[in-house]
């Protein structure tokens, strides 16, 4: 029975590896349902139309220098990427790109940022989703 378990993931945020930070990646594709249904017609026939990708991604927080809040929301807001369009990279392996570990490629908006995300004695984390502006690429060469 063919499967992968999500252990060796690999994530590159503007050209920064962010791997070691991530603990879950969701990466969607929809689409808009277009109603094409026309006047005297007994069931309604759609179609689609434009795509709408995001990516989702748990990241656990660290905040040491040139770690993931400053490579994210950098040191003021000169230096953020937060509201700017950023290259994103995943691959489910980190590992060569192959048929077996297809890497994805797109832009993301970073419209969202959880500096501090955390209750008394837990992990801090952030938990975003980001809209993706363009296609999604795949490629498995």
């Amino acid at each position: 029975m063919p499967g992968l378990v999500l252990t060796n993931a690999y994530v590159v945020y503007a050209g920064y590896d962010i791997s070691q930070y991530v603990t879950s990646i969701e990466l969607r594709s929809s689409v808009d349902i277009i109603d094409t249904t026309r006047i005297g017609a007994l069931s309604r026939t759609r179609q689609g139309g434009v795509f709408d990708n995001s990516v989702t991604f748990d990241l656990n927080q660290d905040y040491a220098d040139n770690a993931l809040e400053e490579i994210i929301n950098g040191t003021s807001f000169a230096t953020t990427t937060v509201g700017t369009s950023v290259a994103i990279e995943i691959r489910p392996v980190n590992a060569a790109t192959s048929a077996n570990n297809p890497k994805y490629t797109f832009n993301a908006l970073i419209a969202e940022w959880q500096s501090v995300s955390a209750s008394l004695g837990s992990l801090v984390t952030a938990s975003v989703t980001w809209p993706i502006s363009g296609n999604i690429t795949k490629s498995i060469t």
